[in-house]
């Protein structure tokens, strides 16, 4: 049944009704459809083992196997590569397949490698592993991180259950309820000894992973015309920027918590509950992604949030104060990703419908394939010991990004909520929204 009294039926004034009809498509289906609650059921579990994993993988490579940072940082690599690779295989299998069958199959992947982390912590067994669920610490909110390799199915698939005028507003929900996952994983951690956080984490997981074998999706709805060459272009704009970002984030983001561990020694509970901390409000933060895309538009919205980010990690990296330090670390999620739901919308919006999860995986796979660069660069820098030359290596990618943003969107990324601004020649539809998940 349609549930008619929600927000997506609500009935418009007449003389709005003709031109709300021309803009965009008839809802597919009431917001709160048997899929969509399979699939937040299906991203909760995920993220709070992944919140468990996250935590635990540096205490297992650093303290159980006494091994270094540099392989720790081999990991997250080979993790990193990994989701590349299998991301595109799962968008070519969502578009020329089927979208249910590649979630199924990216689900049952994350379970899979955290139960063969707990039947043997070997490197090598640790390695298969971390091909199998992609163990990296690169944000798993939206776009990567542990079992990133689902993530461009499952945005394609909110784009099909959802319209443009409330999917930022879908994107940002179960963001949200991702990071609060992940942050509970996180607190579990002090609960069960490192082996134990994996077999936990594989149980958990495993329970979501089947949820999806019950999900029906409905009917793709139609899309606003968008040609070849400008999906094209929006893929090639989107991928520059999601390069450079991706290159940033693996320079910092999968070694902050080892930053803690070498720099002050923090221990295995305290970190817990500092990345809990964080997590919480990084996801509260990523509701306010549909007032900074209608306010500002998902150029301002990415620019000033980041900007302010590098910043204070540079202040984290140079004065090395616990109590300072750690306001940084929590800060640092919610500037990183509040914008994300909006960049996600944009680049949705600019790409051809039949084509959404190869979009959003061939972004991915710059983002991530960068990110790998980094994460061995960072590795290494952290084994001798040159732990501020990767916050300035940082900023100064950032730097080059932000000015990009506003080379291939400042005419018309800044109001998201006015697509008529697009000049024709770079925009893929009048009527379209602005946002993006680079």
């Amino acid at each position: 049944m349609i549930d008619r009294s929600s927000e997506a039926f609500q009935q418009p004034p007449v003389e709005e009704s003709a031109k709300a009809a021309q803009r965009i498509p008839l809802p597919p289906q009431s917001p709160f459809n048997r899929a969509l609650l399979l699939l937040v059921s299906f991203r909760i579990t995920r993220n709070i083992a992944a919140g468990m994993m996250i935590v635990a993988l540096p205490y297992l490579v650093l303290h159980t196997l006494h091994d270094t940072s540099l392989t720790l940082g081999i990991l997250y690599v080979v993790g990193v590569l990994s989701t590349a690779v299998l991301a595109v295989a799962a968008g070519q299998l969502a578009d020329r397949w089927s979208q249910k069958g590649a979630l199924i199959i990216t689900g049952f992947m994350v379970p899979a490698s955290a139960l063969m982390v707990y039947g043997n912590q070997s490197l090598p067994m640790l390695m298969a592993a971390a091909v199998m669920g992609g163990f990296a610490a690169t944000g798993s909110l939206i776009g990567g991180g542990i079992g990133g390799a689902g993530q461009p199915v499952q945005s394609a698939i909110i784009a099909r259950i959802s319209t443009p005028d409330n999917r930022t507003r879908y994107y940002s929900v179960l963001a949200f309820l991702s990071g609060m996952a992940g942050a509970g994983g996180a607190l579990l951690v002090p609960c069960f000894s490192v082996q134990n956080t994996f077999l936990v984490a594989g149980l958990i997981s495993l329970a979501g992973a089947a949820a999806t074998l019950a999900i029906t999706l409905p009917a793709a709805q139609p899309t606003p015309t968008v040609t070849r060459r400008q999906s094209q272009q929006a893929i090639r704009h989107f991928s520059i920027t999601g390069a450079l970002n991706g290159l940033s984030q693996g320079l910092i983001t999968p070694f902050l918590i080892p930053f803690f561990v070498m720099v002050y020694h923090t221990p295995k509970a305290s970190m817990a509950v500092y990345t809990a901390i964080g997590s919480i409000l990084g996801a509260v933060a990523l509701l306010a992604a549909p007032v900074l895309e209608r306010r500002l538009g998902f150029v301002r919205s990415v620019t000033f949030t980041r900007a302010l980010g590098t910043l204070l990690l540079l202040i984290m990296a140079f004065w090395h104060n616990l109590e300072v330090s750690l306001i940084i670390y929590l800060m640092t999620p919610a500037l990183r990703i509040a914008a994300l739901p909006a960049q996600q919308t944009a680049l949705i919006s600019r790409v051809e419908g039949n084509s959404m999860a190869r979009a959003l995986a061939a972004n991915q796979v710059t983002r991530l394939s960068a990110a790998s660069g980094a994460m061995l660069c960072t590795g290494y820098l952290f084994d001798i010991s040159a732990i501020e030359s990767p916050f300035i290596l940082y900023a100064g990618v950032m730097a080059v990004n932000i000015y990009l943003y506003y080379r291939f969107f400042g005419r018309h990324g800044f109001k998201a909520a006015q697509p008529e601004a697009i000049p024709a020649e770079a925009a893929p539809a009048a009527d379209e929204e602005n946002g993006s998940a680079v």
